[in-house]
């Protein structure tokens, strides 16, 4: 039964990690625009959604 879990799990992250990286495309497009900008709390924001989704890229890559 834990590998039907295992193998469920692994197709839904092959599904989210296309996703995922345009996600991160846009978010770095957003944090480009606020360094140019000078939008220092727009900056810390999209660091920090960067972070999150690097983490989720990496738990799914695992």
């Amino acid at each position: 039964m834990e590998k039907v879990i295992q193998t469920l799990k692994r197709r839904d992250g092959e599904k989210r990690i296309p996703v995922l990286k345009l996600e991160i495309d846009y978010e770095l497009l957003t944090l480009f625009d606020a360094i140019q900008g000078n939008e220092h709390d727009q900056v810390t924001k999209s660091k920090q959604k960067l972070e999150k989704l690097r983490s989720e890229w990496l738990r799914l890559e695992a």
